[in-house]
């Protein structure tokens, strides 16, 4: 059964509040307005921890949604979204709720929304055209090195930002055998191709024999090197990660995963054990989070999800923009924000926690790497560089021989200092840095009168 997640959405709190799966499992009273009794005796079901029946019992319908909560408050459009864009939610994640309204980040990105429907003429179905990089149907060949396989348009819960709500979950099919083979006779003749990403929907929703089954086809063409599946599922459904499937994912390595946690709430001990299987099973994991408004765009939020992520073993990868698809507007955040977020996190964690923002360009431009300005200034002999305290440096350029060096200048120096090398640094006096170094030597520093 579900337990409170070690997880908070003001990360600057001590105390955390508890999912209504911790609510409904402590019998607190308060849980009685949001949660439904149907989710309670879900949750003693004997089979919750079948994934099976997790996908069986998803919300599909506004009827349900009100029969799992019935206190919720229907917005006028929460129907017709729903209509347009479909509705699946399984248990274990609508037990993450903690509130029934948009300020929580798992019901703003599980429940349909009336801004779903708000149209801007900018917005399209497909912006970044993989379905005219579709050289057979179900294969995107968009970089030269790689090609993306859409295997199946199911998904245990259908996201609300999602980028491919054109196609997932209208209908809930998998790959047929005839496509998979137009798949891999294109895969054989371009022996460029090297890297194959496994998509969809959602792959891990597939019976762990039909995804074995596609990945054996892959693997019939030598020239793919590397497989990688991305799925939700260890966030929506992590009792998916079976011994099965671990056991199957280790007779096609190298295969790497990619999952999607968009927020701390969203890392549960459910999750962290799904995590825990795949990477002790040697399958590395990775992470790609999308930039949400009003449910992550808050630095020190996106540094406690990077940290927590690290923790399980999975490495920070991507962190997208939301695409220019239609039924996401609410969505989307100015790309000033990710830049904003992205100098915060430099200096605060390590290489290894912090993801590349990223831009997938419409019109099929791939992914744009968006980042602070870092270069400041160039000229033939120096480029001045800062950092993130704000210290900016002279980085001398390799010199063909006999060059001089400006002379060093009085008083305080100016970036054209730096840029002909009359100076190497201009240094902010203030910095934690500077203070750890002053009280560093301060320490050092030998009693007055008993200077040699």
């Amino acid at each position: 059964m579900p337990k409170p997640s070690a997880t908070t959405d003001d990360v600057s709190t001590a105390e955390e509040p508890p999912s209504l799966a911790a609510m409904l499992d402590a019998g607190d009273a308060t849980a009685a307005p949001s949660a439904s009794p149907k989710l309670s005796v879900l949750m003693d079901d004997r089979n919750w921890s079948d994934w099976r029946w997790q996908m069986r019992n998803r919300i599909r319908s506004v009827p349900q949604l009100r029969e799992f909560f019935p206190s919720l408050k229907l917005s006028p459009g929460l129907s017709r979204a729903a209509a347009k864009f479909p509705l699946a939610v399984t248990p274990y994640y609508a037990a993450q709720i903690r509130a029934l309204d948009a300020r929580d980040p798992v019901f703003s990105m599980a429940v349909p929304q009336i801004h779903e429907l708000f149209d801007p003429p900018f917005l399209v179905d497909d912006p970044l055209e993989e379905d005219h990089d579709m050289p057979v149907p179900g294969l995107v060949h968009r970089y030269p090195d790689r090609a993306l396989l859409i295997a199946t348009t199911t998904c245990a819960m259908y996201c609300r930002h999602c980028t491919r709500k054109r196609a997932a979950g209208h209908r809930e099919s998998c790959i047929t055998d005839a496509r998979l083979k137009q798949v891999v006779a294109y895969l054989a003749s371009h022996p460029e191709i090297s890297d194959v990403i496994v998509s969809g929907g959602d792959p891990f929703t597939m019976a762990t024999e039909v995804l074995d089954r596609i990945l054996t086809a892959l693997r019939s063409v030598p020239s793919v090197d590397i497989i990688r599946i991305g799925t939700r599922t260890i966030v929506t459904l992590p009792m998916r990660i079976t011994g099965e499937l671990v056991a199957m994912l280790k007779k096609h390595q190298p295969v790497y995963v990619n999952t999607h946690f968009n927020h701390p709430n969203e890392i549960t001990p459910e999750s962290a054990e799904a995590c825990r299987r795949l990477v002790d099973a040697g399958v590395p994991m990775g992470n790609q989070s999308v930039l949400l408004r009003g449910v992550n765009d808050d630095p020190r939020l996106i540094e406690t999800l990077c940290r927590r992520l690290v923790k399980m073993r999975v490495r920070p990868y991507y962190l997208f923009q939301c695409d220019l698809v239609r039924g996401v507007e609410h969505f989307r955040t100015p790309l000033a924000r990710g830049i904003q977020i992205m100098e915060y996190l430099r200096g605060r964690l390590s290489g290894l926690a912090i993801p590349s923002f990223v831009v997938d360009a419409p019109h099929g431009g791939g992914k744009i790497p968006v980042l602070p300005a870092y270069v400041i200034m160039q000229s033939p002999t120096h480029t001045v560089l800062r950092n993130f305290e704000g210290m900016l440096v002279s980085y001398p350029e390799p010199s063909s021989g006999g060059r001089n060096e400006a002379p060093h200048v009085a008083g305080a120096p100016t970036v054209f200092d730096l840029t002909h090398g009359a100076a190497t640094k201009i240094q902010p006096a203030d910095t934690a840095r500077q203070k750890r170094r002053a009280a560093r030597a301060a320490c050092e520093a030998p009693p007055a009168g008993m200077e040699e």
